[in-house]
Parts: structure tokens; sequence; C-alpha cells
């Protein structure tokens, strides 16, 4: 194994760990918050389902990073130092507006789950949370002498995969499976392309803590992840598909990465794409839930929901190889 591989393993790890322990007592304490999924139009469900998953996949992602700065701090697994993207004042700067906006992301999708926010006041914090992330955070490298096409670039980045992957929560296992899929591989193709091991240990982090959550949501459901773990989600790989262009990181590796990112979020992109222009020729607002996205259509043939959503799995699994070489 590569030296700081073990890293990017004991990330993964530990992020597993921590969601898959948290979530029997999110699920607990959102049943008695009345935060719940009722049965209704559009629901594929027949009973009230505890919208714990964004709360645990967000506390394994936490603890995990904890975690992981104990492990560097002990020398528990050697002496590869972590910290050139945190380094600093900048550094500093750039990781508190980057935990901010994920816990600004997870905070609008429960006030959402909670009140059914309308679609423009839910598309203004989000964008303000993006502005806040290309102002202070990261953003899309941009030519010279053109910054403020680095800026528009990484807010319709932000927004574009938030709020895919927010669509694509329609179905048990669909969201959580394709964020954990596009994460593995960012990780593991940054490893491969001799990229930053510390842009492949947030990657493993991310995809440990949806590897806990998966086995309570797919392919019975006893927890859902709601808007406030959906939009986490695509927030926090919307911007970890950006870290690699960071100027003080290693360049090998950072074309490879986008590539595998673009590959990744495919499914959940084509897909918004496919029912944003759907509903816009029927005259329906694009923001209004339907049942005919690709894994409703799929769903409505012999392979079933489960059978849906595995092939959707396999069909980012295998965008992910071809472009990840």
């Amino acid at each position: 194994m590569r030296p700081g591989g073990m890293w990017v393993l004991a990330a993964f790890g530990l992020a597993c760990a921590a969601s898959a322990a948290s979530l029997p007592l999110w699920r607990a304490l959102c049943r008695r918050w009345g935060h719940v999924d009722d049965p209704g139009y559009r629901k594929i469900h027949v009973q009230p389902i505890p919208l714990a998953g964004g709360f645990a996949v967000m506390t394994g992602w936490l603890l995990g990073g904890l975690g992981m700065l104990t492990l560097e701090s002990s020398g528990a697994l050697g002496k590869w130092e972590l910290g050139v993207l945190w380094r600093g004042t900048e550094g500093a700067l750039r990781f508190g507006v980057l935990v901010m906006g994920a816990l600004g992301m997870m905070a609008l999708g429960a006030w959402d789950d909670r009140r059914d926010l309308r679609a423009g006041v839910k598309f203004l914090v989000q964008a303000g949370i993006a502005a806040g992330v290309a102002g202070w955070g990261v953003r899309v490298p941009a030519p010279d002498g053109m910054p403020f096409l680095g800026y528009a670039l990484t807010l319709f980045w932000i927004l574009a995969i938030t709020n895919a992957f927010n669509l694509s929560d329609n179905m048990n296992g669909l969201c959580a499976g394709l964020g954990l899929i596009g994460a593995s591989f960012v990780s593991v193709s940054t490893i491969l392309g001799h990229g930053s091991f510390e842009v492949a240990c947030v990657a493993a982090l991310i995809a440990g803590s949806l590897a806990g959550y998966l086995p309570y949501n797919y392919p019975r459901a006893t927890v859902f992840l709601g808007d406030a773990g959906s939009q986490w989600v695509g927030y926090v790989l919307s911007v970890l598909s950006l870290l690699p262009g960071i100027p003080s990181q290693p360049r090998e590796g950072v074309v490879q990465a986008w590539i595998v990112m673009v590959a990744v979020v495919a499914v959940p992109a084509i897909d918004m794409a496919f029912v944003v222009v759907s509903r816009t020729w029927k005259g329906i607002p694009f923001w209004v839930g339907d049942t005919n996205h690709l894994s409703h259509r799929l769903a409505r043939t012999s392979l079933g929901k489960a059978g849906a959503v595995a092939v959707l799995w396999a069909l980012a699994c295998l965008l992910g190889v071809l472009f990840g070489r």
C-alpha cells in the first residue's frame, strides 16, 4: 500500500463507525420530535419514517474528522502530516467557511423538511452559502483577469450539484449510494493519480459516513436522509471536487480528479436535466415534484424499486471506471 494509504482507510472506517453508531440515537430523537416523513401524495412509503439520516451522516463526517486529527497528533499511523489545505490563517478561514457551509445546507434542509419552504427562499439561502464558499473557501480556477468567471462558475456548480442530489433523493438508497460511489472514486483516483492525500481523506470521510447510513435505508428504509441529508451530500461533493484546484495543492491528479467527479455526478445531473426539461415542457414548475424521475421509470419495469436503484448505482460505477483511469 502506498505510504499514507492507511490514513484513507482510517478516515473511511472512523466515519462509517460513527455514522452507524449515531443513527439509532438520531432516529429515536427524530421520532420524539415528530421530525418524520409522513405518507402521502408522491410518497412510496406507507408509514411515518424518521428523517434522521442527514444528522447521522453529518455526525459521522465530523467525528471521523476529529478522529483523524486525534490519530495525527498521537502519531498512531506514522508521521504523515495532514493540514496542507487548512494551514495558516487562510487555511483556517477556508476550513471554517466550508464546515459552516455544510452545517448551513443541513440546517436549511431540516427547516425545509419541517416547514416545506418556498422554492425561491430555499434557492436564495443556497446561493448565499455558495457565495460564501466562492468568496472565502474554494472556487473554480479562472483565467487571469477574469476573477468573476471563477465566482460565477463556482456558484453554478455548487447550486447545480446540491440540487441534483436533492432531487435524486426519491427512492431508498439512491442519493446516499450515488454519493458513496462518487466520494469513493474521487478518493481512489486521487491516490492513484498521486494527488493530495488530504483530498483523498476528505473524500473517504464522506464515503464512510454514507456507508454507515446506507444499510438503514436500502433496500428497506427505517430512516430517510431528508432534505437535510440530500442537500448535505450534494454540497460536500460539489466542494470536494473543487479542493484539488486550490493553488497550494499538488498539481498531479488535479485534472483526473475533475474528470472523475464530473463522471460520478453525471447520473443525478442527467436526471435533474431530464425532469427540468420534462416539467417545463408540460408547463409545470420544475421545482414541483413528480414520479417521472429516471428511478421511477425504471421502477415501473420488472426491476422494481431496489433493482432500479441498483441499475443507477451500476451506471455511476461504470462511468467512474471509464473516466477514472
